[in-house]
């Protein structure tokens, strides 16, 4: 049996808090996070604030659309639009007495989403807390990721400049200068190639976004950010070491997304996986499949038939608790359909071979992030002929911790302006001046 092989930090401090280090805590205490509830655009957004070391000190907010019916065809409008339309189509609903209707949800999309517990994002609220609690915790870092965030993000930091500092991730695609910082992959900038320009006609280029190449307010990766590290790793082999460390080595680990504008297929791409992991499985001990909530049945059926009753084979059946995490830290290798940035780019962060299945159905910017990973050799296109017990390994993708690095340097950059002066941090000398309080209502007293 082989054992597991983790990635070592690429320096000392990585999964340390960086309270103990000094680093952005030094300057920014408390962190909003803006998110439109999707996990994928939310994990980016937790991702960099854990690498910033304020994940205990982060809200939660959330904007949100209305869902069912006509709203799903409506996610094109800006959210307010949306909301305000969706209100107004309720209302003439109701006096119209069509259809029995419950009461108009609250602002969040009450319990029909999930997400009563998690705050609807208000520009006033959130400005309203950044200003009242500068002079005691200093600047606001604030965030936010997906395009139904912009509109909010950037009014945020116009209407409190002075008392945050706003990060969106994932380009905006216009006016950068209404965010401190952005985060993207190089890939959204492939419109500026002269490949993606080939690919459009002349009299388009005009409406094709982004228009302008990277200024100072970018930071650019190759994947997507998330909260995986070797310290996250390490703990993660550990919480599930009693479920997979028996499992028969190595274990290869298939993670299948759903199909994109960008990344088209269907039962056709299953077929051709499934075959391919006949192909290779006598050379692994264990395969566990897992699907994505949005893989089409069309995809999931082909591969459960051919595959779910060969002893080999685990395949997850979506129910709690979710061994995604489990499968990156245990895993001795992976594949990937060729879909999910996200996917991909998690399974890269751990230096173990990741073969990419179906990249050549990819086009437009995804081409060119497959292409990315090619060329620095962490990815391999699944062909079926591989050899799972034959391991290879890269230099593991950084993304977050590099960005989070860069927004260190800009805050503190931005921490030498007199404007972001506030009292410094003294929560060792106020929590002990607590502690002698409460000694002496004991009776007792700390001798000097």
């Amino acid at each position: 049996m082989r054992p597991i092989r983790l990635p070592e930090p690429p320096n000392t401090t990585l999964g340390v808090p960086e309270i103990f280090e000094g680093g952005a805590y030094s300057i920014v205490r408390r962190a909003v996070i803006i998110g439109n509830g999707s996990p994928g655009s939310e994990n980016q957004s937790i991702g960099l604030v854990r690498a910033l070391g304020l994940y205990d000190k982060h809200v939660l907010y959330r904007v949100t659309r209305p869902r069912g019916g006509i709203n799903e065809w409506l996610h094109w409008l800006p959210v307010s639009l949306h909301k305000k339309l969706d209100y107004l189509i309720r209302l003439i609903q109701i006096y119209s007495r069509e259809r029995n209707y419950a009461p108009l949800p609250l602002e969040n999309g009450g319990g029909s989403v999930g997400l009563a517990s998690v705050l609807e994002a208000d520009v006033k609220q959130i400005v309203n807390m950044a200003r009242q609690a500068y002079d005691k915790d200093g600047p606001l870092l604030v965030v936010a990721s997906g395009r139904d965030t912009i509109s909010i993000a950037s009014s945020i930091r116009r209407l409190a400049s002075e008392n945050v500092f706003v990060v969106q991730i994932q380009h905006p695609r216009s006016e950068l200068n209404r965010f401190d910082l952005v985060i993207t992959p190089r890939h959204d900038f492939y419109p500026l190639t002269p490949q993606g320009k080939e690919q459009v006609p002349r009299f388009l280029h005009r409406w094709i976004t982004p228009r302008e190449p990277p200024d100072k307010h970018v930071i650019l990766t190759l994947g997507a950010l998330h909260q995986i590290d070797s310290a996250t790793l390490r703990s993660t082999a550990a919480a599930w070491h009693d479920e997979f460390a028996p499992l028969p080595k190595p274990l290869l680990v298939v993670n299948i997304g759903w199909p994109t504008s960008h990344c088209r297929y269907g039962a056709d791409l299953a077929k051709q996986l499934t075959a391919h992991l006949l192909g290779i499985l006598s050379s692994c001990g264990t395969v566990r499949i897992s699907f994505s909530s949005r893989t089409p049945e069309k995809v999931s059926k082909v591969i459960v038939k051919e595959l779910a009753d060969n002893p080999k084979v685990y395949i997850w059946d979506g129910q709690e608790p979710n061994p995604h995490m489990g499968h990156l830290a245990w895993a001795d290798a992976f594949v990937v359909t060729a879909d999910s940035v996200s996917l991909i780019s998690e399974a890269c962060s751990t230096g173990k071979p990741v073969y990419v299945m179906g990249g050549e159905r990819c086009k437009w910017k995804l081409s060119d992030f497959h292409k990315s990973l090619r060329e620095r050799g962490v990815v391999r296109p699944f062909t079926g002929s591989e050899d799972i017990a034959e391991s290879w390994s890269y230099p593991p993708l950084n993304d977050t911790a590099e960005a989070a690095s860069q927004v260190r340097e800009a805050l503190a950059e931005r921490g030498s302006d007199e404007s972001w002066s506030y009292p410094p941090l003294n929560d060792t000398a106020e929590a002990a001046s607590q502690v002698r309080e409460a000694l002496a209502e004991r009776g007792w007293r700390v001798k000097p």
